[in-house]
């Protein structure tokens, strides 16, 4: 009869749809045991990635590992009980997120009526000088804030039900898998053995065993995730690379070594084969054939992982003032990379219950000096747009990609996705308006030729932006604006004046690259004309 094992999980590997479990065992023989058995294995298991190897004071040789399915009866009401528990506070935490993005999109109506309504009777007022600029502005800018609020607002919100959609899907799934209180499935393995006698410690052939077996199992993954932390002051971006790593494969990960691969096992060594693409006249019940191979795909054998242990360490210039306390310190990945593969290493202590709720650990934290620059379209928008360049350093870690949540100065800004960042590539980052930089575009001439120049109208116009730097720094930015573009040779388009001097690009396209003074002005101008002939209507002219 097998004897049985009692075995935990020690490391586990994680990969982008799978993961490696890596068991330990230890047994004391007496010379008889013939079987050894490990039950209690989760259904998720792939059979044919199963392997087992052993170490002890006795010599054992592995005759041959088999793979079975048992089933067995036990009470699953209070599992129901906790999932369904859990499903009932998913959703009711879904319907509060709901009500706050119907509230969210009612205010954005609101504004986006108020823009409609208050368009026309504004620019009678205008017109009337019954409010000045300033007022105007002021509204727009107002406009423009709630408008770029709530749409940030509605998307966060929208991201937070999308993760409470996918804990619910994971809920249910495992609901489905209790509610059949019949029996329960599992895998068990059946370990032949023989002991060689003659080389044991003990002339019974007794002494201790310790078995290691390691398989694949489905329904584990995980995925980069970024918080990253720009301080306008000091011109720095603090990059918190972590981890956002989910599982239901049906049993826990405890206080295992755990380790991070961008490997896909799965995909199986050889490339699939192309069969011949055939193609006929038609006729009727016959199908034109076009497919690929599907050959069963071989699970890669992986060497089990050993189990590694990260000692716990505080550095003394980051001790606080009082006395006897030291700030927390973060477990932090040892990366490795042998050509595409990039692995982290995140040690001991990893803990990953099959619950489906992501769960984060920190492969590591940098600091990378950046630049601040702005960029505005003032025809479109009258805010500027900070944003950060930074570079990977040529000896760091490849940023994979994965979802950055931006934060500017402690105040969150948004999401992203953070692109696949090589070491040495520039991370460019949009950190919202900022409404330090003020800008003001206004047309400033607008004159109708009163004789035709053979047969011609010909129209001026000049507009002026001015640009106000509200801080006490220096600051970059670049302006995009545009002259019309004429798509006929009958309409002709020249740029008669510019100031800053620069050369237009495609299109029209105007762009000045600018260094704002702390606390100082600067002013754009430019003129161009439109000559069409008499009578044409020009479409498209809305300057």
């Amino acid at each position: 009869m097998p004897i049985s094992i009692e075995t935990q999980i020690t490391a586990v590997t994680v990969y982008t749809d799978r993961a490696l479990v890596v068991r330990q065992g230890q047994i004391q023989l007496d010379g008889t045991e013939r079987q050894l058995k490990i039950s209690n294995l989760p259904t998720t298991l792939d059979p044919a990635s199963v392997r087992v190897s052993g170490k002890g004071s006795v010599a054992v040789k592995l005759q041959g590992v088999t793979t079975d399915r048992q089933y067995t009866t036990e009470p699953v009401a209070d599992r129901i009980a906790q999932l369904t528990a859990q499903l009932d506070r998913l959703g009711a935490e879904k319907r509060r997120l709901q009500a706050q993005i119907d509230t969210t999109k009612l205010q954005a109506n609101f504004i986006q009526g108020l823009r409609e309504k208050t368009q026309e009777s504004f620019a009678r007022s205008l017109a009337r000088q019954q409010i000045g600029l300033a007022d105007a502005q002021n509204f727009l800018d107002f406009i423009g804030t709630k408008t770029t609020e709530y749409a940030f607002a509605g998307e966060d919100l929208r991201q937070q039900q999308q993760q409470i959609d996918k804990q619910l899907q994971s809920l249910r799934l495992q609901l489905e898998e209790v509610e059949t209180p019949y029996s329960q499935e599992s895998f068990e393995i059946t370990i032949a053995i023989s002991i060689l006698e003659g080389y044991a410690n003990e002339p019974s052939g007794a002494g201790n065993f310790q078995v290691e077996l390691s398989y694949v199992v489905a329904r584990a993954h995980w995925t980069p995730l970024y918080d990253l932390r720009v301080q306008s002051t000091n011109k720095n971006i603090q990059l918190d690379y972590l981890a956002e790593i989910c599982q239901t494969t049906g049993e826990d990960w405890a206080d295992v070594s755990l380790t991070l691969s961008t490997a896909k096992p799965g995909l199986g060594t050889l490339p699939p084969k192309l069969d011949p693409w055939y193609i006929d006249l038609s006729v009727p019940m016959m199908l034109r054939q076009r497919g690929v191979s599907a050959g069963t795909a071989r699970v890669m054998e992986a060497a089990p992982a050993a189990p590694m242990s990260v000692g716990a360490s505080f550095d003394r210039s980051e001790v606080a003032e009082e006395p006897n306390e030291y700030l927390a310190e973060t477990v932090v990945a040892d990366m490795s990379q042998q050509g595409s593969i990039v692995t982290f290493q995140l040690g001991g202590g990893g803990n990953i219950p099959s619950d489906g709720n992501p769960h984060k650990a920190t492969i590591f934290s940098d600091n990378f000096p950046c630049q601040l620059a702005y960029v505005a379209m003032p025809r479109l928008v009258s805010f500027a747009y900070l944003q950060a360049t930074a570079k990977n350093r040529s000896d760091g870690a490849t940023l994979l990609l994965g979802k950055a949540n931006i934060f500017r100065d402690e105040v969150f800004v948004g999401t992203s996705n953070l692109e696949n960042t090589a070491p040495g590539q520039e991370i460019k980052l949009n950190l919202g308006i900022d409404e330090g930089i003020k800008i003001d575009r206004e047309l400033s001439e607008r004159q109708v030729d009163k004789t035709f120049l053979a047969g011609n109208r010909r129209i001026t116009y000049a507009y002026r932006i001015k640009l106000t730097n509200l801080l006490d720094r220096v600051n970059h930015i670049q302006i995009n604006d545009q002259i019309p573009h004429s798509r006929t040779e009958q309409i002709k388009i020249k740029l008669l004046k510019i100031s800053p001097q620069i050369q237009p690009g495609e299109l029209g396209r105007l762009v000045w690259e600018l260094d704002l003074p702390a606390n100082g002005k600067m002013e754009i101008n430019y003129q161009f004309s439109i000559e069409h002939p008499e009578g044409v209507q020009v479409q498209g002219l809305d300057v």
